[in-house]
């Protein structure tokens, strides 16, 4: 893996593009450590987290604005997160936009409901530009600083951390055999 990194650092560019389409807080975590062990550049890492993560909630937003039957029916399947989403966006308006970077489960939900109502697409990209800006800065930099610690509890913890994968994807596994 150490390897791959090093030696294809574009190629981690590129996960780390893709994996923040929709979301990236892990892989900007990541991302971050992998920068303080000095196999990445942090700013490097924060752009390319921070635009991915940027055009995500633009796609998301402009198909819900053009497809808003699809939008529906996808937002269908998330019944109380779409209800969440609707709440934050009526108690917050339009700083809902920074709100949900951070909350997991309904970063998706909020361009595709806000896509859905009149809001401006001019107002939500130049929140969507703020916030993913900050949120790739905090989390990305915030990764990077605390780099060390992470890496020390990881070391430490690490036959644990393969004890918890295995009881999640068996868990997983059992819970999808049941439906």
């Amino acid at each position: 893996m150490e390897d791959l990194i090093r030696n294809g650092g574009y190629l981690a560019y590129l996960i780390l593009f893709l994996y923040s389409f929709g979301g990236g807080f892990v892989g900007l975590v990541i991302a971050g450590v992998l920068s303080y062990s000095g196999d990445l550049n942090i700013v490097v890492t924060m752009i390319v987290a921070g635009t991915s993560n940027f055009i995500g909630d633009q796609f998301l937003f402009y198909m819900a604005r053009t497809n808003k039957i699809y939008a529906k029916d996808t937002m269908k399947k998330y019944g109380r997160k779409v209800a969440l989403a609707h709440l934050l966006m009526r108690k917050y308006g339009s700083p809902v936009v920074f709100i949900q970077k951070y909350i997991y489960g309904i970063k998706t939900l909020i361009p595709l409901a806000m896509g859905l109502t009149k809001y401006s697409f001019k107002k939500f990209t130049i929140y969507n530009v703020l916030a993913t800006t900050i949120w790739a800065i905090v989390i990305g930099y915030g990764s990077y600083m605390l780099g060390e610690i992470i890496l020390t509890y990881a070391e430490e913890y690490k036959y644990y951390g393969i004890g918890f994968i295995l009881a999640i994807v068996l868990g997983t596994s059992y819970y999808f055999r049941k439906i």
